[in-house]
């Protein structure tokens, strides 16, 4: 058999008005009705007197189908009429077609479970069923084989797939509602045609990637669906990929209104939430992007979310905070919903003063006017586990005159995506909350509260890497130790001493600013890092400190005042110094401080390359 082109480029000004040739013998013979988006096509291929009728048609079209049978082959010469379902719009022809057989060797081709209801139109042609005969029809110059594709959309659906041109007769697969027909799809648009079809159509998605999986066994290059446009090669891909992802069973979404449309554009905004979740993990980008997508069904113009952290706190997400989220105080009206249980929800809109003139949406939410003339609504967000509401999303719509039923139920739809998201930012508030303080645990001394060694590599080497680049960002070192430690803990216990830590901590906090870093390197010893000092101002820094302790001293829950006293060693960094070797030059400065009686501060020898400075200085106590 000779090739073709299946791209398809003559059909786009066929002439419908008679047979159209789509491949080598294959024929397009149905009919386009006027005003009418659900056309059905009819195919013919053409095998001498062994022909093969693909979906007769309905008694609207079958008159103008034989004619354009009659155009190519005599009527008589078809052997086999296939019947890919059982539904009127392609069997309610056979009565007719079963007059007007008169071979003893005609069969209808189809599955058993499409006779079981095909054989009550009550007509004598016997049945070919393709589960009995290896799913496949040999022909004069090629082989038919049937796939099996159950429940799109009917427990026997069938399609045709001729081996040699590769030409799928799909029937409702890849259909389409096509408001003006064309019998070609010319690009990819023809997609949106499709999607309510299906989107209807099939039970499931289970169901459609089944048949499409089966589909794709075989080498297809030109798809003849039995409604909407015919689809030529360089389409097939595309259409076959997005047939892929798509949500089915919209009528599950259904209320009272059925109406397709309607429910597409809702399955749409339902799928957008669903990959807006998938999509992002900041509630910032999310929350624009509901905004986005609710708005094109809904006269939103913001919406404002209220959620219930793990601590009971009530967190308020909203344009003015860039939904980063604050624990500002909350509306009174939401913070009376928090926390309450449905049947409470509704007790209270029947009760309550304030909440009495809100009203009640489908049991699940409530609208009320606000005073610039536009329409709140509040929606509840229960959680399925705690059966309480957890959340509340308010939105706030521009003047209308009412709500349609079928702008309730898009809000009523919206409710549990809304509600996932919600719980989602909580979950990854509580994980980063918990990692935070699993950090601050790690990198803080636990008695004291300051930083410890380990914090102090990573913070201060990355300060020193700073300083190396920038002769300004330098810092000084001040090392604290506590003098005569040992005897607190020998006369008042371990407890006191510990107590003494914590109050020398608190003290260094109150003489240091929010950017030095404070360390407890272990026992008695502290390091504060003055970042940005210079050599006068950490001198200044270190008797400060020394003054206050010595002042303070320290009060014991005994009661008992102990006076504590602090000898210090304060070394300037210089570029390229290691951080090692300037906490050692401190030290060094410290250990000249206790030889010098205690309670006083030095100053560290300056660095190898820097001048000499006035090293060893004392700074007396008081």
């Amino acid at each position: 058999m000779s090739a073709f082109d299946t791209q398809l480029a003559h059909l786009q000004h066929a002439d419908t008005r008679h047979a159209v040739e789509i491949g080598p013998r294959i024929w397009w013979v149905g009919h386009l009705l006027e005003d009418d988006i659900f056309q059905c096509h009819v195919y013919l291929i053409e095998q001498g007197d062994q022909s093969v009728l693909i979906d007769p048609g309905s008694l609207l079209t079958f008159a103008h189908t034989r004619e354009k049978i009659e155009e190519v082959i005599p009527f008589t010469a078809i052997r086999y009429f296939i019947c890919q379902h059982q539904d009127p719009d392609i069997a309610a022809s056979l009565p007719t077609l079963d007059a007007l057989i008169d071979r003893p060797d005609a069969v209808v081709v189809t599955h058993w479970r499409t006779q079981t209801l095909l054989k009550h139109y009550g007509i004598r042609t016997p049945f070919w069923l393709v589960d009995k005969n290896d799913w496949r029809l040999q022909l004069e110059d090629r082989e038919l084989a049937f796939i099996f594709t159950p429940y799109a959309h009917f427990p026997g659906a069938i399609c045709t797939f001729d081996k040699s041109t590769g030409v799928l007769f799909s029937s409702d697969l890849f259909g389409g509602f096509t408001e003006q027909p064309r019998l070609l799809a010319e690009d990819e648009s023809y997609f949106e045609s499709m999607r309510p079809f299906h989107e209807h159509y099939i039970p499931s998605p289970d169901i459609l990637d089944f048949a499409l999986t089966k589909i794709a066994e075989h080498e297809v290059k030109v798809i003849a669906p039995q409604h909407g446009s015919i689809i030529p090669e360089h389409l097939v891909p595309f259409m076959v990929e997005q047939l892929s992802h798509l949500d089915c069973g919209i009528y599950l979404h259904a209320k009272e209104n059925t109406d397709i449309q309607r429910l597409s554009r809702l399955n749409t905004t339902l799928r957008e939430i669903t990959q807006t979740m998938l999509l992002y993990r900041d509630f910032r980008d999310i929350a624009a992007r509901l905004l986005h997508v609710v708005s094109r069904g809904l006269p939103v113009e913001r919406i404002d979310y209220y959620t219930r952290l793990e601590d009971g706190t009530v967190l308020t997400l909203s344009p003015e905070n860039q939904f980063s989220g604050v624990r500002d105080p909350i509306p009174e009206g939401i913070a009376r919903l928090i926390g309450i249980d449905h049947k409470e929800w509704l007790r209270l809109h029947h009760e309550h003063p304030q909440l009495k003139a809100h009203s009640i949406r489908l049991g699940s939410f409530c609208t009320h006017p606000s005073p610039d003339g536009t329409l709140v609504l509040t929606l509840p967000l229960i959680s399925p586990q705690t059966h309480v509401v957890e959340a509340v999303a308010l939105l706030q719509l521009t003047q209308i005159d009412e709500l349609t039923r079928e702008d309730e139920q898009v809000i009523q739809q919206i409710t549990m995506p809304l509600q996932v998201a919600l719980e989602r930012e909580v979950i990854y508030r509580s994980i980063d909350s918990k990692r935070e303080e699993a950090y601050q645990r790690s990198i803080h001394d636990s008695l004291t509260g300051l930083c410890n060694r380990l914090y102090m590599q990573d913070v201060m080497k990355r300060q020193c890497r700073i300083h190396d680049r920038d002769p300004h960002a330098g810092f000084a070192a001040i090392m604290l130790d506590i003098d005569h430690f040992k005897s607190i803990n020998d006369r008042h216990g371990h407890a006191a001493g510990d107590q003494a830590l914590k109050q020398i901590a608190e003290l260094m906090r109150m003489a240091s600013r929010e950017t030095d870093v404070l360390v407890r390197l272990g026992g008695e010893e502290f390091v504060l890092f003055s970042l940005g000092a210079n050599q006068k101002g950490a001198i200044m820094h270190a008797e400060r400190l020394r003054s206050l302790i010595e002042q303070r001293g320290c009060s014991l829950e005994s009661g008992v005042s102990l006076k504590l006293t602090v000898s210090l060693g304060v070394a300037l960094r210089a570029q390229l110094e290691p951080l090692d070797a300037v906490i050692q030059r401190a030290d060094q400065a410290l250990y000249r401080a206790k030889q010098d009686g205690r309670n006083c501060c030095r100053v560290a020898q300056p660095a190898p390359a820097q001048p000499p400075a006035a090293a060893g200085e004392c700074f007396p106590a008081g």
